[in-house]
């Protein structure tokens, strides 16, 4: 398959990019800057920022991979890029957006009562970037005439976590590992979601993937 990546450079870009390029699939690196890319292998690079990108350089991929990252203090562009890439790919059939998305806003049971970010504990750091990629989710539920998927990782989101090989999926409750743990590893992360590019299970769905330690 024909992937793009846009964040390639980033902790769960780079090895969503590697898992891609492990299995044989064609990667392109959509990146603002092409020298913080670390994989020597042969890929294209386009360097584009998100912001800036239309249908013209995205209608030739079989699947775009979002894996765009706002830092502290400007969450609300998680909402922007969102657009930006809704905008591109709407009408584009052939062409699926799959979405790093938060964890944040998954619920915290079967009652869909309390949102993860709304639990004792949360972290306050992370709220905001919870709230704007909820935003981002709700207007791809809302929109018509787009193919997309949007993976929320479990708990918490290890960069350093180990390659298990080993994860879960669910709807969008919050989910335990047999540790019964919320964890999710990068590794494991990236496995899952070229399983999901591979062999669609989740057509317009948002899902949690929780991975063991």
């Amino acid at each position: 398959m024909n992937i793009a990546i846009i964040g390639a450079t980033g902790q769960s870009g780079s090895l969503i990019m590697q898992e891609a390029l492990d299995r044989g699939h064609e990667v392109t690196a959509i990146v603002r800057n092409p020298k913080k890319l670390t994989s020597d292998a042969a890929i294209t690079v386009v360097e584009k920022d998100i912001f800036d990108l239309t249908s013209a350089d995205l209608m030739s991929f079989d699947v775009v991979v979002n894996a765009f990252n706002a830092t502290f203090g400007t969450e609300e562009q998680h909402v922007t890029a969102g657009h930006v890439l809704i905008e591109a790919l709407t009408g584009q059939g052939n062409t699926r957006l799959a979405v790093v998305g938060s964890g944040g806003s998954l619920f915290t049971d079967d009652s869909r009562s309390e949102r993860i970010y709304e639990s004792a504990g949360f972290p306050e750091q992370f709220l905001d970037t919870a709230l704007q990629m909820r935003k981002n989710l709700e207007e791809l539920q809302s929109t018509t005439n787009l193919n997309w998927v949007y993976l929320s990782p479990c708990g918490l989101f290890d960069a350093e976590g180990k390659r298990t090989g080993t994860y879960h999926t669910g709807s969008d409750v919050s989910l335990v590992n047999s540790k019964g743990e919320a964890y999710t590893s990068y590794a494991d992360f990236a496995i899952a979601m070229l399983d999901e590019i591979e062999q669609p299970q989740h057509i317009n769905q948002r899902y949690a993937v929780v991975s063991e330690s």
